[in-house]
């Protein structure tokens, strides 16, 4: 059960442009699947070898969530890199386990998150604002 959506729209408007000004935090820039507005969203992305894994903490019927899914693409920006991300996919808990490392901290129980949000990760941009065509390789080493 994702959490409340009074809550989820406290954080879209009160924290959420906090996290924004401190740029301390990934954000995931995509469209608006009805204005065609840029939105700018501060998420915790966990990578994962093809790409990120996001928690859905309020629920899939969430803006950005249903943004991604209607465009099929995102960018994450992540200590200063942009991300191109492609063909998001929502996630089981034990799906989204089974991908995460064992070392990745997860929401507590208590908020009962189901829902986890899967995208893979291309190349990043480049200065002429070009996206390459072939999968990030995110393995260590």
């Amino acid at each position: 059960m994702p959490l409340p959506p009074l809550l989820a729209r406290i954080n879209k408007r009160v924290f959420n442009p906090r996290e924004l000004k401190q740029g301390i935090r990934p954000v995931l820039t995509h469209v608006g699947r009805s204005s065609g507005k840029t939105y700018y969203t501060p998420l915790d992305a966990h990578p994962v070898s093809d790409g990120f894994i996001f928690i859905v903490n309020y629920g899939s019927k969430s803006d950005w969530v249903q943004n991604v899914l209607a465009a099929g693409t995102a960018v994450l920006t992540l200590d200063g890199s942009a991300i191109e991300l492609v063909s998001p996919v929502l996630l089981s808990e034990d799906a989204a386990r089974q991908l995460l490392p064992e070392a990745t901290k997860r929401p507590p129980d208590f908020l009962k998150i189901t829902e986890y949000l899967h995208m893979i990760a291309y190349e990043e941009a480049g200065a002429d604002g070009e996206i390459a065509s072939r999968p990030l390789d995110l393995q260590p080493g």
